[in-house]
């Protein structure tokens, strides 16, 4: 088997990132001077979600095209996702005298080296973790796609901010099957402490998107692994269905568990259905 076997198939966000800051820049642009300071996240406005994109594309423009990697590291007995959650937080306060004007010029000419950044990059590179999908170190596709998510993720809290509807959800845009996919890579990671035979399936599936569908199989030496292609004859012993918009807000923790299972349909065992609802494809 090769590294990273048990991910799947490699997904491939480079095309998009264009695409993604383009949606940014329009939406930003469109921002009324008294709509920066509402609440985007707790503790955070419109223009600190701005502020911590353009220090998410610092950091990786530091480290992956310059090769300076000489910025904040965890304190001594730190937990990654405190030293994440510290350092973004230190960012987003230090950069508060940069104006929703500057960070919008700023955010246009940064998303273009990023852009350019990753069309050039070998997914089968060894990346980042990525925590969430238990990958340390992860193979770059899934460090470039999990970049994506957060571009995306983010860009839909401030539409919500704004009162807008946010993708997924009419009359706005369906959810762009790469960020699905690629939140769907943490259902190994999500199912590592469940047991069941070797072969066991389960699927889950997205309803209302051109039944986008993703299957895990539990491994012969433990541990479950990605299997995209259900065989015909192979019935999952559990499936998850819901909608996009379920699925994105349970993956990135807008809803917990308990809602996302009320929305969706749990089939077969309930046990393995209802670990599924414990996905989460982000730092939380």
């Amino acid at each position: 088997m090769t590294p990273h076997a048990w991910l799947g198939e490699p997904v491939d966000a480079r095309g998009s990132f264009g695409p993604e800051r383009a949606a940014l820049l329009e939406l930003l642009r469109s921002v009324e001077p008294g709509q920066w300071r509402r609440t985007a996240l707790p503790g955070w406005s419109v223009r600190d979600v701005a502020a911590h994109l353009l220090g998410d594309d610092y950091a990786r423009l530091a480290w992956m095209r310059d090769g300076h990697d000489t910025g904040a590291a965890p304190r001594p007995g730190e937990a990654f996702e405190a030293f994440i959650h510290r350092s973004n937080r230190e960012w987003v306060e230090a950069s508060r005298r940069i104006s929703p004007p500057m960070l919008v010029e700023t955010l246009e000419l940064t998303g273009g080296h990023v852009a350019r950044m990753w069309a050039r990059s070998d997914l089968h590179a060894v990346g980042r973790p990525v925590s969430w999908a238990g990958a340390d170190p992860a193979p770059l596709w899934l460090d470039c796609a999990r970049d994506l998510t957060e571009y995306w993720t983010h860009r839909q809290q401030i539409r919500a901010a704004l009162g807008r509807a946010t993708e997924g959800t009419p009359p706005a845009p369906p959810v762009p099957p790469v960020v699905l996919d690629t939140f769907m890579r943490a259902l190994p990671h999500t199912l590592a402490d469940v047991s069941a035979p070797a072969g066991t399936r389960v699927r889950v599936v997205v309803d209302d998107q051109a039944e986008l569908a993703w299957t895990v199989r539990a491994a012969s030496g433990g541990g479950w692994e990605m299997e995209h292609r259900l065989p015909a004859a192979a019935d999952p012993a559990a499936q998850v269905e819901l909608d996009a918009a379920t699925a994105w807000r349970l993956c990135v923790r807008a809803i917990g568990p308990a809602q996302a299972r009320s929305r969706a349909r749990l089939r077969g065992e309930r046990r393995l259905a209802e670990a599924v609802c414990r996905m989460v494809s982000i730092i939380y």
